[in-house]
């Protein structure tokens, strides 16, 4: 069973359509990245998937359910989680109270900052999400000091602290310094590494893609082009002609 599964969805604005029937399958465990150029429809593709839009036509299947009216909230319910290409973090606190907040709001737990270390649990679990996106040394510092590529980082940990089975990543790359890449992308390729958990990436930085990516899936003017491995994707023909001029 897919762990997200697109069926034939469309989504159009009058009659241009943006999204123009794309059936695709995320595999549990797999790390798939969705590339094309700007205005290829890979946004509006994230949209449908986490319940912004809802399709013209076609349906989405989250685990095998079938999602496709749900709303955003619901369908976080059911293990999808979502970054954005802009920062979105509470800047005047601490990075671990960020997580912690995060955390309790999964449990259901009072969303008061100040309560974040008197419920172990709550505190394991950020000290465990923190670890695994390599912020433990900056958990007392002001999210708002952090660096870019730290505050992607820091999004990720929002991500993990609602439990996601499956992970959409708008651009993690964007705005952030080559010099901060490199850290970056290690906390990105292990998400899926022995977690369970699928990732879907839109992301513009080819190298970053080849890197990670176990499938990649390509939209050219709302439809799907190619989707395959790395090596396949970039020596298809179809794809170099699409992309002949265009920046990937």
């Amino acid at each position: 069973m897919a762990a997200v599964a697109v069926d034939g969805v469309s989504w159009r604005i009058g009659a241009v359509p943006i999204v123009d029937d794309v059936t695709l399958r995320l595999e549990p465990g797999e790390f798939m990245a969705l590339i094309g150029p700007n205005g290829a429809g890979k946004t509006s593709l994230f949209n449908l998937i986490s319940g912004l839009r809802r399709p013209s036509s076609g349906r989405i299947l989250l685990g095998g359910d079938d999602v496709s009216t749900l709303a955003p909230y619901r369908r976080a319910r059911l293990g999808l989680g979502r970054t954005f290409q802009t920062s979105a973090v509470f800047g005047s606190l601490t990075v671990a109270e960020n997580v912690a907040l995060a955390v309790q709001a999964r449990q259901g737990g009072a969303m008061r900052a100040w309560r974040k270390r008197a419920d172990r649990d709550i505190a394991v679990r950020t000290d465990k999400i923190l670890a695994e996106v390599r912020l433990t040394e900056r958990a007392m510092r002001l999210a708002g000091s952090l660096a870019h590529g730290e505050k992607r980082k820091l999004e990720i940990a929002l991500l993990l602290a609602g439990e996601p089975r499956v992970l959409l990543l708008d651009e993690p790359m964007a705005g952030v310094s080559a010099e901060e890449v490199p850290a970056l992308v290690a906390v990105v390729r292990e998400l899926t590494a022995d977690t369970g958990r699928s990732v879907l990436m839109v992301e513009h930085h080819m190298d970053v893609v080849l890197d990670v990516a176990d499938r990649v899936a390509v939209l050219h003017h709302g439809a799907l082009l190619a989707c395959d491995t790395p090596d396949a994707v970039m020596s298809d023909p179809f794809v170099q002609e699409a992309y002949l001029g265009e920046d990937l």
